[in-house]
Order: C-alpha cells, then sequence, then structure tokens
C-alpha cells in the first residue's frame, strides 16, 4: 500500500535466505509461464543493520542429533573458513578479488552508471548527538576508493582466530531493496514498456551446508545446460560476493575468466543485503549488457545459506 498499489493486487513472501529476490523473481517467471498473470513484480528488502546475526531462534533438540541439520546453523563466516580451507584459497588470494571488487566499484561509480539502476529515497536520519535530519540517499555508502592490499592485509580474521576471512574480504553489513518487474512479452509490449532481458533459464541446486558458498559452481552449470550455453557463451557473470573465499572458489572451479567476473564490482564493495541482492544483482547485469549495445548472455549465481546454489541465465537483445 506505502508503494501504491491497490488492495486488488494480491502480494506474498518469499524466503530463501541469500537468494529470496532472485527466488521471488524464478516465481514470478514461473506464474506468468503458467498462465496466472501477466506482469508481476519481484522484490527484495533487507535491513541487516536491524537483525540480529548468529541467533537462530528456537530450534527443536533434535536438529542437533542430525550433522547435516545441525550444519545448517554454522555461522556463515564459519563456512567461509571451511571453503578457504578445504578448497585452498588462500587469504591473498581473497584480498586481490576483495581489492578488485572495490576499484571496480568506485570507478562504475565515478563514472555514473550506478545512476540509471537507483531510485533515490528522502529519510530522516539521526546523528550520534540526536540531531535528525532529512537526506535523500542517491548512491550506495560502503564503496572503499581509496583500499589496498596492504591495507587489507593488515585486517584481522573475523570469524576465528587463523582464518582468513576479514572484514575486508567479506561483503558488507548493508540495508537495500530492489524490484524487478517481469511480463509476459505481449503484454509488456502492450504497455510500451522497455525490454532489458528475457530469462532464458534458472536453477536451484543443494550442496553440503557447512561450505554453503560453493553452491554458483554447481548452480551455474545446471542453468547453462537448461539454456543450451557455456561459460564460453556467457559475456557477464554477476555474481554474489558473500565471501571473497567461495567467489573465488567457483570462478576457478568453472574457469571463468575473470573480467567476465562483476565488471562493475560485487557485494564486498556494494553490501549484500540478503533478501535484496538477487534482484539487486539482475538490475546491475542486465543494465550492464545493455550498455554493450549487442546481443549479449549474462548469469546470476548466488550461494544461499543452509546449503543451496542458485543461477538465472539472461538474454539481452538490442532494440
Amino acid at each position: 500500500f506505502f508503494s501504491g498499489f491497490p488492495e486488488s493486487v494480491p502480494v506474498y513472501t518469499v524466503n530463501r535466505q541469500c537468494s529470496s529476490g532472485l527466488q521471488a523473481l524464478f516465481n514470478v517467471a514461473g506464474g506468468i509461464r503458467g498462465g496466472s498473470y501477466d506482469l508481476g513484480l519481484a522484490c527484495g528488502v533487507e535491513s541487516m543493520s536491524l537483525r540480529s546475526p548468529g541467533n537462530p531462534g528456537d530450534i527443536s533438540p533434535r536438529l542437533m542429533d542430525n550433522e547435516k541439520a545441525r550444519d545448517c546453523i554454522i555461522p556463515m563466516g564459519i563456512t567461509s573458513e571451511n571453503v578457504a580451507e578445504r578448497y585452498g584459497i588462500t587469504r591473498e588470494k581473497q584480498d586481490s578479488f576483495a581489492l578488485s571488487s572495490q576499484q571496480k566499484a568506485a570507478m562504475a561509480q565515478k563514472k555514473g552508471l550506478f545512476d540509471q539502476e537507483i531510485t533515490p529515497v528522502t529519510t530522516k536520519f539521526v546523528e550520534e548527538n540526536g540531531t535528525e535530519r532529512t537526506i535523500t540517499v542517491t548512491k550506495d555508502d560502503g564503496i572503499r576508493p581509496g583500499a589496498t592490499l596492504e591495507g587489507l592485509a593488515k585486517l584481522r580474521p573475523a570469524f576465528k582466530e587463523t582464518g582468513s576471512t576479514t572484514a575486508g574480504n567479506a561483503s558488507q553489513v548493508s540495508d537495500g531493496a530492489a524490484a524487478v518487474l517481469i511480463g509476459r512479452r505481449s503484454t509488456v509490449e502492450k504497455l510500451g514498456l522497455p525490454v532489458f532481458g528475457v530469462l532464458r533459464a534458472s536453477a536451484v541446486v543443494g550442496v553440503p551446508p557447512d561450505v554453503m558458498g560453493i553452491g554458483p559452481a554447481y548452480a551455474i552449470p545446471e542453468a547453462l545446460n537448461q539454456a543450451g550455453l557455456t561459460v564460453d557463451d556467457i559475456d557477464v557473470f554477476e555474481i554474489n560476493e558473500a565471501f571473497a573465499s567461495q567467489a573465488v572458489y567457483c570462478v576457478e572451479k568453472l574457469g571463468i575468466p575473470m573480467e567476465k567476473v562483476n565488471p562493475n564490482g560485487g557485494a564486498i564493495a556494494l553490501g549484500h543485503p540478503l533478501g535484496c541482492t538477487g534482484a539487486r544483482q539482475v538490475a546491475t547485469l542486465l543494465n550492464e549488457l545493455k550498455r554493450r549495445r549487442k546481443r549479449g548472455y549474462g548469469v546470476v549465481p548466488m550461494c544461499i545459506g543452509t546449503g543451496m546454489g542458485a543461477a538465472a541465465v539472461f538474454e539481452y537483445l538490442p532494440g
């Protein structure tokens, strides 16, 4: 109702952890394919500054009797450490990937590339001294243009004393929201709406919960197989950067050229508001493909807490 929709428009909430925004898109697309409706809005939102991380809430004592179920409540930072240790992802590789994300995001922001996908938000802000003022947020404020490898190397491990995951090579605590409008082509054309891309395939797979970050390495091949494509056919991989450890693993596992990975930076620089990120990645990907002004393919893959991976394949057709 705050968004101006009448009561005649039905809504429902999706929860698939880190990929909730992407799952919302899958659900809307599925409803359109099934003939339930012709147009739908897939939204994602998260306020990580208000949630209490690390608290699984009330759980059944029986959960602790099953190893895989027990692994589902391992802190996400520890799953990152598990990936780094199990698959040999060094601290140096993680920091290098994180620096690249910051540099690419800073350059993209400086060029104004994010402006076309950001809707300014005006809100009231309370300073530490209690003073209230009205501000308009027009850009992401977590990007660190001055990041260096030397600076990243000085940061202490955040989750494990002997670990390699730090505040510098992991995604930030962020608030955010994103939305993607999906429709049947005939309806979209009738309404005169611009088409940014076509969803060609989607996939969700399961992986061991204690290394949930490897999910994209298994979801990407499944989605590409559905679309009849290979890694070589894809122009841009807008991969989520929950942690540099898992992002590096997935890129190396699939042999993805780094120049195809997050050309405008990712969650390490932009933040990862869990429910929002999937929809945000789609918006970032489709705008990037549009700027290239030629037919192209892009993939949005994500890892998912409790041991899953999701991926979507999009095609951009000029005109």
